[in-house]
């Protein structure tokens, strides 16, 4: 048992150690050599536009349970579906919206990006691309991190958006909360500190799921089974740390007034 243990620890602080090491050369070539602007347009597409659809209707949903959950919460303790819009709102904003469509990127997105450049680690082709005298970090790794940074916090806003929709539809239709009270709740109470609360995690958030997928996959040995351990071990990575990163932003945020 103390075995196991021991080798999961040495296993941690390993892959620990070469996210840094793949950080540093990130840093490194980012200041040094030609941008890849086709391969990062490409990488937001895939990364961003294809996974608009998939977030936007989880949040949809994910607006319309709030309203409904806090009206009937709210109707039972004080008679009347009070507040619902502010609920919703401050939900999705601070914590909901970034969390969730970071789950969904992380397991959409972010397993085909540690897929696709694990194949490529297990067939040889990195290790051609430095035969060729191109980097790997420079030409595959800061195309797919920068699109991930570019394109979780825009995908976040939509989340936000398609998730005060789902929450004023049921608000209006199904609670009979009239419309203007719910936007008034939303606009009454909101500030720009509680909108960047939220905003400013996207971007921890994106930089830490791509630099645990791309990791994963340059590391990823053993062939077709490799890829697929790879793969998996990447999105239960970024799911867990996604919301262990949510705590301690929050505490860091909120210490700060933001």
């Amino acid at each position: 048992m103390f075995t196991l243990i021991g080798k999961y620890v040495l296993r941690v602080f390993n892959d620990i150690g070469g996210c840094t090491a793949m950080l540093r050369s990130c840093l490194f070539w980012l200041g040094r050599s030609k941008f890849e602007w086709h391969q990062t347009a490409d990488q937001c597409v895939i990364i961003g536009v294809e996974s608009l659809g998939v977030t936007a209707l989880t949040s949809l949903f994910t607006g319309m349970v709030l309203a409904l959950q806090a009206g009937n919460t709210i109707g039972n303790i004080f008679g009347d579906p009070i507040f619902v819009g502010t609920i919703v709102t401050f939900s999705l904003i601070r914590e909901l919206g970034p969390v969730l469509t970071s789950v969904v990127v992380s397991g959409r997105a972010g397993a085909a990006v540690t897929a696709q450049i694990g194949t490529m680690a297990v067939t040889e082709q990195i290790d051609a691309l430095y035969t060729l005298g191109t980097n790997p970090i420079r030409y595959l790794v800061i195309p797919r991190m920068c699109a991930f940074m570019f394109t979780l916090p825009i995908l976040t806003l939509f989340s936000n958006l398609f998730g005060i929709i789902g929450g004023y539809l049921v608000a209006v239709y199904a609670l009979g909360v009239p419309g203007e009270v719910y936007l008034t709740d939303i606009t009454s109470y909101m500030g720009v500190k509680d909108f960047m609360h939220g905003f400013i995690k996207t971007f921890a958030f994106a930089l830490m799921i791509g630099t645990v997928c791309c990791y994963k996959g340059i590391s990823t040995h053993g062939g077709a089974e490799g890829v697929g351990k790879s793969t998996t071990g990447a999105v239960v990575t970024t799911i867990v740390l996604i919301l262990v990163l949510d705590y301690f932003l929050t505490a860091i945020l909120t210490a700060f007034g933001i």
